[in-house]
């Protein structure tokens, strides 16, 4: 239980709160995980996931998004982390994602951090377009994504895996994005 951590976005069950410098232990649950890991070269050692750390504080700091923790507002307990990233010199800038730790898989809550993620960045970033991507194998991943309203568009290198990842886009809807909360 985290109660330390102070939300800044909420779902019906999830709230998002911001990566600290002291949430190495929190951080290993994810990405030095092998199961929350396996699609996206991991586990990695606890010097890259203290990198990996670092890289989301700046990565906050710097584009103002990151993958944020996330955690059940009923218990407090840690979900997994869910969120963007910047993809440099690319279009669309932002890509979605989540980790969810393997307790919390097939409950929904990937559907649910993925909805307010879209909600934030097409209210707060004001994006157009978001892309998102899932490892070949990981089929559950696409389904949530599709659930989201991503469209497949192609296959895209993915270096850590060193395979052609799927690739997905969601075009900002024209009128509202309240479907999203």
């Amino acid at each position: 239980m985290e109660p330390d951590h102070k939300y800044f976005l909420k779902t019906d069950r999830l709230g998002f709160s911001q990566w600290r410098s002291d949430d190495l232990p929190l951080a290993l649950t994810i990405w030095g995980d092998a199961e929350v890991t396996r699609y996206v070269g991991g586990p990695f050692s606890r010097e890259k996931v203290a990198a990996r750390l670092q890289r989301e504080i700046a990565s906050l700091s710097t584009h103002g998004v990151q993958y944020w923790p996330i955690f059940l507002l009923e218990t407090g307990d840690h979900v997994g982390a869910a969120g963007m990233r910047f993809r440099e010199l690319k279009d669309p800038p932002y890509s979605v994602g989540y980790y969810l730790r393997p307790a919390y898989w097939g409950r929904g809550f990937a559907a649910e951090a993925g909805r307010a993620v879209i909600t934030y960045a097409f209210e707060m970033l004001n994006a157009k377009t978001l892309f998102a991507g899932h490892h070949p194998e990981n089929a559950a991943s696409g389904k949530v994504l599709q659930k989201l309203g991503f469209h497949f568009t192609h296959k895209e290198l993915y270096p850590p895996t060193g395979l052609m990842h799927h690739s997905y886009l969601l075009e900002r809807p024209a009128k509202s994005t309240a479907g999203y909360r």
